[in-house]
C-alpha cells in the first residue's frame, strides 16, 4: 500500500465529523442512497423502459455493479479519511488516479444541477396540495397542474434557489449529527406512508383487473425488452440511486469509524434501497393502470399518480401533504452527500473556510442549475444532441460519468491497490471474521464489474455490438 505523501496533506486539516455509531453510519449512508431516485426516478424509468424487464436489469446491476462500487468507494474513503480527490492522490501519489475523484466530483455537481430542480417541484407541490388544487383522482387534471408548474420559469428558478440555499445552510452548520438524528425519525415514517399508499393502490375499489395489470407490468418481465439501452439505463440508475461513482461514498466513507463493518453496512443499504424502490413501484403502477394514466409519461409520473391515489383515501389530502414533505426531506440526505463532495475538497485543499467553499459551490450550482430549471420553459427549445439541459445533465452524469468512474474505481481497487491492502481494510486488519465475504467481493470487483460496465457502456454508445 502506498504511503501517504505529507505534501498532499492540507496545511490546515479540516476538523471532520465522524459518525458515532454503527446505526448512525447505516442511517446516514442510507440517507444518501434514498431519496428522489427511489420515489421519482425509479418509477419513471421503469415505466419508460418496459416495466419488469427494467426492474430485473436494475436488480442485476445493483448486485454486480452498484454494490461492489459502493464497497470500493467506502473503503477508499475510510482508508485515508479524506475527500475523493485527495484519497486517490494519497493512495497513488504522482499518478493520474486523482482524475477519477475529480470526475466523481463533477458528476455530483451535474446531478445536483437537475436534482435540486426536482426537489423544487416537490416543495412547490406542497402549497398546491394544501390549497386543494390537487384534490382530484383524474390523472389528466394532475398532469395539467404538473405541466403548468414546470413551465413557469419564475417558480422553477425561485424553487431551485430555495432548495440550494436550504442545503447550503445545513452544510455550513455541519451535517453529521443532523443527518443521523433526522433520518432515524424520517426514514421509518417514509416507509410507513409508502406502505400505506401501496396498500391503498392495491385495494382500489372496482379496479381488480387494472391492479393485476399494474403488478404484472412491475413483476412479470418481457425479456424481449431487455436491450443494451435498457441495461445501460438500469446501470446508470443503480449508480445514481446508490450514490456511487460520484465521490459521495468516498466522502462519507472518510467519516466512518475504523471499526465499521463496511461490507455488511453496504449490503444492508443496498437491500433497503431496493426495497423502497419496489414499494414505490407497488404504490404507483397499479394506480397508473387503474386510472388510465400512461406509464411511460416520464419524469412527471410521481407527480401525476400520487395525488390520484391519496385522493381516494380517508384524509387523503393530509397523507399527500405528508408524503410530499417527507419526500423533500428524504431527498435532503442525498443532496447533502452530493453537495459535500465539492465542499469537502475546496475546504481541505484551499485556504477557504467551510462557509466560503459552500457559498462558492452554491453560486456555481445556481448558475448551472438554472439551465435545468428553465428546460421546460425559457430554454425548452434549446437542445444539445437532441436533449434539453435537464436531460443532458441527467444523461451525462447517470449514463456516462458514473459508470466510467465506477469502472476505474473497481480497476483501482482490484488491480492497483491490490488484495493484501483491500483484505486488511475490509477485515479491519483481521478483527472481523468476514474474509470469505471480502474475497467474494474482491473477485466480483476485480473481474466481473469492470467487464460488465465496459461492455454495456460501449454498446450503449454504439461502439460495440
Amino acid at each position: 500500500m502506498a504511503q501517504s505523501d505529507p505534501a498532499l496533506k492540507p496545511k490546515k486539516p479540516l476538523v471532520r465529523d465522524h459518525f458515532t455509531t454503527t446505526l448512525g453510519i447505516f442511517v446516514a449512508t442510507l440517507g444518501s442512497a434514498l431519496g428522489l431516485g427511489n420515489l421519482w426516478k425509479f418509477p419513471a424509468l421503469t415505466g419508460a423502459n418496459g416495466g419488469a424487464a427494467f426492474v430485473l436489469a436494475y436488480i442485476i446491476s445493483t448486485i454486480l455493479v452498484g454494490l461492489p462500487v459502493m464497497i470500493s468507494e467506502l473503503v477508499i474513503g475510510r482508508s485515508q479519511h479524506a475527500n475523493a480527490i485527495t484519497s486517490f492522490r494519497r493512495l497513488a501519489p504522482g499518478k493520474l488516479w486523482w482524475l477519477v475523484g475529480a470526475l466523481g466530483a463533477l458528476a455530483a455537481f451535474f446531478i445536483l444541477a437537475f436534482y435540486t430542480e426536482v426537489v423544487a417541484w416537490v416543495l412547490l407541490y406542497i402549497p398546491k396540495a394544501i390549497s386543494g388544487e390537487l384534490a382530484t383522482s383524474d390523472p389528466a387534471v394532475t398532469e395539467k397542474v404538473f405541466v403548468s408548474l414546470i413551465s413557469n420559469p419564475v417558480a422553477s428558478l425561485v424553487g431551485q434557489w430555495i432548495v440550494i440555499a436550504y442545503v447550503a445552510v445545513i452544510i455550513i452548520a455541519g451535517v453529521a449529527k443532523g443527518i443521523e438524528r433526522v433520518t432515524r425519525i424520517l426514514i421509518p415514517i417514509l416507509f410507513a406512508i409508502l406502505i400505506l399508499i401501496g396498500i391503498r393502490s392495491l385495494t382500489l375499489p372496482g379496479k381488480a383487473a387494472e391492479i393485476r395489470q399494474g403488478l404484472a407490468f412491475l413483476f412479470t418481465p418481457d425479456l424481449t425488452k431487455l436491450t443494451f439501452s435498457v441495461l445501460l439505463t438500469a446501470m446508470g440508475l443503480a449508480f445514481f440511486k446508490l450514490s456511487v461513482g460520484m465521490g459521495t461514498m468516498i466522502t462519507y466513507g472518510s467519516y466512518f469509524t475504523d471499526d465499521a463493518n463496511i461490507p455488511r453496512i453496504a449490503l444492508r443499504v443496498m437491500l433497503a434501497d431496493v426495497l423502497v424502490s419496489i414499494l414505490a413501484g407497488v404504490a404507483i403502477f397499479p394506480a397508473v393502470f387503474a386510472f388510465g394514466a400512461e406509464p411511460a409519461v416520464g419524469p412527471g409520473l410521481l407527480f401525476i399518480t400520487i395525488p390520484t391515489v391519496t385522493n381516494t383515501m380517508p384524509l387523503g389530502g393530509v397523507v399527500m401533504v405528508a408524503f410530499l414533505v417527507l419526500t423533500a426531506i428524504a431527498a435532503t440526505g442525498a443532496m447533502l452527500s452530493l453537495f459535500e463532495v465539492p465542499v469537502a475538497y475546496l475546504a481541505e485543499k484551499t485556504r477557504l473556510t467551510r462557509t466560503q467553499a459552500t457559498v462558492i459551490t452554491a453560486v456555481l450550482l445556481a448558475l448551472i442549475g438554472s439551465t435545468a430549471a428553465l428546460s421546460s420553459s425559457t430554454l425548452a427549445n434549446v437542445k444539445i444532441f437532441g436533449k434539453t439541459f435537464f436531460d443532458l445533465w441527467d444523461y451525462l452524469s447517470s449514463n456516462l460519468m458514473l459508470p466510467i468512474g465506477g469502472f476505474f474505481i473497481c480497476v483501482f481497487v482490484g488491480w492497483v491497490w491490490g488484495w493484501p491492502q483491500v483484505r486488511d481494510a475490509l477485515t479491519n486488519k483481521g478483527t472481523l471474521n468476514n474474509e470469505r465475504v471480502v474475497k467474494f467481493f474482491y473477485g466480483i470487483a476485480k473481474f466481473v464489474t469492470p467487464i460488465l460496465v465496459l461492455v454495456v457502456l460501449l454498446c450503449g454508445l454504439g461502439l460495440f455490438g
